[in-house]
Formats: C-alpha cells, sequence, structure tokens
C-alpha cells in the first residue's frame, strides 16, 4: 500500500488500548456502552482437590542439602475412589539421563540455557528429592520413585469428600542452577528454590496429571501452606507466603521501630511461612540480599530483594514505584490482587513466575528490568489465580500475560502506541508461514520445535485475545477479561470455560472462533476480489482464501475524503458486534455464511466516486496475507 494512502485509512480508526479505571479506550471513536448480565460460567458439577502441606525444612548451605519432614493432608474433593495417588519430585530432572536431559540434547532446536548441561553434572552437582519413608494415616505405604514422578499405592482407597493424611521424610540436594531452580546462578544468587518439594500431582475432571517434568510448566492443587525453614543466620529469605516471626528473623521484615531478637539455633534462623490459598511456595535465599518494601496504596506491600551490587541497584531502585504502577494496572483491567504481599526477586534463570512472587535475573538494563518484572506480575492473575492447565493449555497463561503485559506497558511507559500487539501479530505470522506450527492443542511436551511452542504459547496465545477484541468489539473484550477472574479466580479453568464468559459478555457464539484458532492451524486470508461499476452503483466481491473464518469491517474512502464503513458478521456468530467507528457511517450488511468463498455486496455510489477499499483497517484481524486486504480504485 502507498504510505500516503496508508495515512488517510488511519484516520478514524480505532487505538487499542487499556485505561486503569475504564476497561477500554477507544481514540476518535467511543463505542456505546452495552450492559450484558453475565452469570457464574462456573458449572454446578465442578470440583478441585485440596491440599494443607506443614514442613519443615533444615538446609545446610554449605553442600547444599536439605532434610524435609512433610505432613499433607490431601481432600478428595472429586466424585470418585482414588486407590492411588502420584507425587512430582522435579529436582531429579537434574540428573545426566533424565528425561529433561535427553529431550534438550535430542530436539531440533535445544534450550540454550539447557543444552547438554544437565548431562554435564557430577553428583555433588545433581538435583535429587528421595523419599526415605511415607506413611498413610500412619500406616507405611508402598511408593516408586520413577525419574521425576513418585508413584504411592495405598494402604486404603480414598473415598470421595474423605481426606487422609501422608507423614513423609525426604532428603534433597539443589542442583547446579540450569533452568529455573538451582543454586549460584550466573549472576552470584546462591539459592532459587522452585519445585524444590515432594509436591502431590493434582487430580481433576480427566484424571491425574502426574506428567514427567520435561521443561515446561505446571498443574498444581489449590491449598494451604505452613514452611518451618531452618538455614544459615547470614541468608535472607524470600518468597511466597507471609513470614509470621519477623521480630526473630529481622532481614528487613521486621515493621519501623519493631525490637528484633534474633532466635539463632546451631548458627541458624528458623524462618516461618504461612501461604493460604496458593498453588505452589517458592523461596529464593543469599547472604547479600538488599531488601526494599514499598507499600501499593490500597493494595500489597511489595519486597524486592537483590544483590548488594553497586552496578545494578539504580536500576532495582527505580524499577520500584514502577511495579507500584503496574501492580494497580493489573488490579483495575482484570481484578484486586488479594494476597497482602508480592516479590521481585533476584534468582532463576530470566524470568518465571510464582505465588506471591516472581524470580528474575537483575543484571539488566533498565527497561529489560521493567518488562520482565511486568511479565512475571501479570502471571499473578493468568495463572496464579486463574489455574490454568499450562501443560495442556500454556497459550491461556502466557497468551493472555502478553496481551495484558503490552497494555501495562503502553500505560506505565507511556508509549502510546496504537497497537500494542503488533510484536505478537509479527511473531505468529512468522509461524504460520514456517511450516512448523502445531495446534495450540499440543502437549506442551510435544512440540517438535521449542521456537515453534514459544510463538505459539506466547505470541499466537496474545493474538486470540487481541483479534477477539475485532470480533466482540474491544468494551466486551475487556469486561470479559473481568468477568472471567471474577468467576474463575482460585480455581482451574478450560479453555471452553473462557470462551462461554465471552459469549456471555458479548450475547455472540463464538465456538467457531476457539475451535480453529485453537485446534487447527488454519489460516485466515480475507482479499478484495473485484471492484466492478454496476451503473451508478459500485459491486463488490470479496473472497475467503484462507480456511478459517472471520466477520469483516470494510473501510471505503471517497475521492471526496469522506469514509464509510460496512459490516458483515460471520452467520455462525448469530449476532452483530457494536460499531467501533461511532464516527463513521456503519452499514450492516447480511451474514457471510463460511461455507461461501466469495460474498457480494453493493455500494450506492459510482466507482468512480472510490478512491479505495479497505479490510479490517484497525489490522487487528491475523490475516496472513494483508496486501490483498486493499483494493485502490484509482
Amino acid at each position: 500500500m502507498k504510505k500516503d494512502l496508508f495515512l488517510t485509512l488511519l484516520a478514524g480508526v480505532v487505538m487499542f488500548s487499556c485505561d486503569a479505571k475504564k476497561p477500554t479506550v477507544y481514540t476518535d471513536a467511543q463505542s456505546p456502552s452495552k450492559e450484558v448480565s453475565a452469570t457464574s460460567a462456573s458449572p454446578d458439577s465442578y470440583w478441585q482437590q485440596h491440599v494443607d502441606y506443614k514442613m519443615e525444612v533444615d538446609f545446610n548451605v554449605s553442600n547444599f542439602q536439605y532434610k524435609g519432614i512433610q505432613k499433607l493432608v490431601y481432600t478428595n474433593n472429586s466424585p470418585d475412589v482414588l486407590n492411588k495417588v502420584f507425587y512430582h519430585l522435579y529436582f531429579n530432572a537434574f540428573q545426566p539421563g533424565s528425561e529433561m536431559d535427553v529431550r534438550s540434547r535430542s530436539i531440533a532446536d535445544p534450550d540454550p540455557r539447557v543444552g547438554s548441561r544437565i548431562e554435564a553434572l557430577s553428583p555433588s552437582e545433581i538435583g535429587y528429592i528421595k523419599v526415605k519413608s511415607l506413611k498413610q494415616d500412619g500406616v507405611s505405604v508402598q511408593h516408586n520413585t520413577e525419574g521425576t514422578v513418585l508413584e504411592v499405592s495405598l494402604a486404603k482407597p480414598i473415598q470421595p469428600g474423605a481426606s487422609v493424611t501422608f507423614d513423609m521424610e525426604f532428603d534433597a540436594q539443589v542442583p547446579k542452577q540450569i533452568r529455573r531452580s538451582g543454586r549460584n546462578n550466573k549472576e552470584g544468587v546462591a539459592l532459587s528454590m522452585t519445585q524444590w518439594y515432594p509436591k502431590m500431582a493434582e487430580y481433576d475432571f480427566e484424571g491425574w496429571h502426574a506428567h514427567p517434568y520435561i521443561g515446561r510448566e505446571f498443574h498444581q492443587v489449590w491449598g494451604n501452606f505452613d514452611l518451618k525453614l531452618s538455614i544459615d543466620k547470614d541468608y535472607t529469605v524470600g518468597g511466597t507466603g507471609y513470614l509470621q516471626n519477623p521480630q526473630e528473623i529481622g532481614h528487613g521484615y521486621e515493621t519501623q521501630g519493631q525490637k528484633v531478637k534474633q532466635k539463632v539455633k546451631n548458627g541458624k534462623l528458623t524462618w516461618h511461612f504461612v501461604a493460604p490459598n496458593v498453588m505452589d511456595f517458592t523461596w529464593a535465599a543469599d547472604p547479600n540480599y538488599i531488601h526494599d518494601k514499598v507499600q501499593v496504596p490500597n493494595g500489597p506491600m511489595l519486597h524486592f530483594l537483590y544483590k548488594d551490587n553497586p552496578n545494578i541497584q539504580e536500576n532495582w531502585k527505580n524499577l520500584q514505584p514502577k511495579s507500584v504502577a503496574m501492580m494497580e494496572f493489573f488490579s483495575d483491567a482484570i481484578g484486586k490482587y488479594p494476597y497482602k504481599q508480592y516479590s521481585v526477586i533476584q534468582g532463576g534463570d530470566g524470568g518465571m513466575e510464582y505465588p506471591m512472587c516472581t524470580l528474575i535475573t537483575g543484571e539488566r538494563s533498565f527497561g529489560s528490568l521493567v518488562g520482565v518484572t511486568i511479565h512475571e506480575m501479570a502471571h499473578s492473575w493468568f495463572q496464579h489465580l486463574l489455574g490454568t492447565n499450562e501443560s495442556k493449555h500454556e497459550w491461556m497463561d502466557e497468551g493472555f500475560t502478553v496481551f495484558i503485559s503490552d497494555l501495562c506497558s503502553n500505560k506505565v511507559n507511556n508509549l502510546d502506541r496504537e497497537n500494542p500487539f503488533t510484536g505478537s501479530y509479527r511473531s505468529y505470522f512468522g509461524l504460520a508461514a514456517s511450516g512448523k506450527e502445531q495446534p495450540q492443542t499440543t502437549h506442551a511436551d510435544r512440540f517438535e520445535y521449542n521456537g515453534a511452542y514459544g510463538a505459539s504459547a506466547y505470541s499466537k496465545g496474545a493474538v486470540f485475545l487481541a483479534q477477539l477484541g475485532y470480533v466482540i468489539g474491544q468494551k466486551n473484550l475487556m469486561n470479559t477479561l473481568k468477568k472471567y477472574y471474577e468467576d474463575w479466580k482460585y480455581k482451574h479453568p478450560t479453555p471452553n470455560d473462557f470462551k462461554r464468559t465471552a459469549e456471555r459478555v458479548s450475547g455472540l457464539e463464538l465456538d467457531w472462533y476457539l475451535t480453529d484458532w485453537t485446534m487447527t492451524t488454519n489460516t485466515i486470508d480475507y482479499g478484495v476480489k473485484d471492484v466492478v461499476a454496476d451503473g451508478n452503483n459500485t459491486k463488490v466481491t470479496l473472497e475467503r482464501v484462507g480456511m478459517m473464518p472471520m466477520p469483516q469491517d470494510i473501510l471505503v474512502v471517497y475521492n471526496d475524503g469522506t469514509q464509510e464503513t460496512f459490516y458483515t458478521a460471520l452467520r455462525m456468530m448469530r449476532g452483530e458486534k457494536e460499531n467501533p467507528y461511532s464516527n463513521l457511517k456503519r452499514n450492516v450488511l447480511p451474514d457471510w455464511p463460511w461455507a461461501f468463498p466469495t460474498y457480494e455486496f453493493t455500494i450506492n455510489k459510482p466507482k468512480s466516486s472510490i478512491k479505495a477499499i479497505v479490510l479490517d483497517p484497525s489490522q487487528l484481524m491475523a490475516d496472513v496475507k494483508r496486501e490483498n486486504n486493499t483494493f485502490e480504485v484509482n
């Protein structure tokens, strides 16, 4: 398209933005609100399991080994009788010959953070969790470790509605830091303790999810955690949970003016944390952490733990007010953050989200530090409050996070981008053209290429939401996110649950959208096929080239500078979105049945008066061949 024509066509086009106080803001066009009453998407038959962990851990910082005692009360809220249970032993992945090791070395495009590094670990550098004893309600049970999974044959079946207590003793060793977890990472952080304890596997309507740990993400049981961690007195600890004994610990956790009297025993302090209604418990520790605190107005206390390194301190100080703005944005745009604290901690191997905290690498430029914090904080909603199965629906976790992070970055960094999602669209187009795309329903560990997994989960997942705004309207999209959060927080929503929420809010049928976008690799390609004179009228023929159906916004630009739009919904939508261009006249056309490869409509003006016809002037439709979207008449 010629540059001057492109600029002409942008006049009056919707900008996609999100105001923290109003879910959607339009530029040059404000669509009227359509109030929709939406009932809870939760089916009456929904259930989920529950866990209550109490753990005492004694940690040896000299050899990175620890001993643990775990009491786990497991409640079977399912309608099924359980004859066995499974635990995850994630640290066992960091051993030569593990499934993670072999997959990391055999995949076509290895993750450079892993590669062959696990294979090179010595016995003192590997990770492991060894279960020494396990009892069910006081009775010893048979158990067998298979890689990263502990198989347990129960002494007595667990009946529906019943609770049992598992008592376990275990020994463990922290691996040399490679992927997420580990010791002594490249920035010198001593301990990044993620997936560090024997964790009960999830059992839901699909059955057990006792998958091996090969490097992707997680599906976890909601519950409560109580941890007593004994560790060298010089180490500062941060992570999930509320510290119960700050006056005995200090390290910056005490309130102003509070007198600290440390209770040191054998050179160690015992940190007592409690975390209610979370899916996991993570902590990090280092003897040289700086610990800052910042209060979010009407929100949580933010904790920042980072190395006492003069090269990064300015960036970490400047990050703190930005983080307050992030927390306020997400709470307003999605729903209020419900916990009393959130911690940003230097650790790990990049950025990874956990309940009430994130671990990120800290030796970054300021822009990169802000960017990774925005993304990981957004995961507090899309995963740690809306707990999707990341192994099967990773695009709902990563993609939704990219979408809302792009909106947040646009706001807190004052970027003022008309379409904050152009990077995700560009990445998706590359994926679609690569020949390596697999449906988003592919299990996360079954992607043939790491790159294809990343583009599918992050970029195509973000486009799912941005493009849904094109289908149902931006205001309906942002209201859908709010309603989704309201109905499904502290639960395990599926793609269909999100779709049903969007249908209730918008009043449109959307099964076609979820099916084609996530279950196939069908692409969108619509074009203006022909424009012909018909007396004093003009006949326009559109064509559907790709297999995926979409409604069409059509912009007509006249030689005198005036513009108007035409709109055809898909017949199977069973409705229409509101006019996104309220400053332009919109002509609503009959619905387009998807099976028809072409569609004709008439403009009641002569062809000689028309300068151009453009499909999707917002460019929010992920059309893989946009060059046929514009027909220049003269």
